[in-house]
């Protein structure tokens, strides 16, 4: 036995850090996807990411595959909720949205 690798007393039964296994994105990867995913937050013409578009696209830009679950974990430690948003649409007007909120409902004395 390797002396190096064991502490005699107490201090060798102390817990140590496991490295467990090394993450099938690289950081350089996950930043891509981060990227991907807020200009997506942010387009102009609506509509929302689904996991399975999440999951094709890790497949399409990466060649990793990823179960649906595992693909909600990945935003998870990503920063992202799995939160939809709701889309504008292209010809919303603002002014006119608050004008209709402030009509006085029929019910309204």
């Amino acid at each position: 036995m390797d002396q190096q690798l064991f502490k005699p007393g107490l201090s060798g039964l102390e817990s140590k850090k496991s490295s467990g296994r090394p993450p099938r994105l690289t950081d350089e990867q996950a930043k891509q996807l981060t990227l991907m995913l807020t200009e997506a937050a942010k387009s102009e013409t609506g509509g929302r990411l689904t996991g399975q578009d999440i999951q094709g696209y890790i497949l399409s830009e990466f060649g990793i595959s990823f179960h649906l679950n595992h693909v909600y974990k990945i935003l998870r430690k990503l920063g992202f909720s799995w939160l939809s948003s709701r889309s504008k649409h292209p010809k919303q007007n603002v002014e006119v949205m608050e004008a209709f909120k402030k009509l006085p409902l029929v019910n309204d004395r």
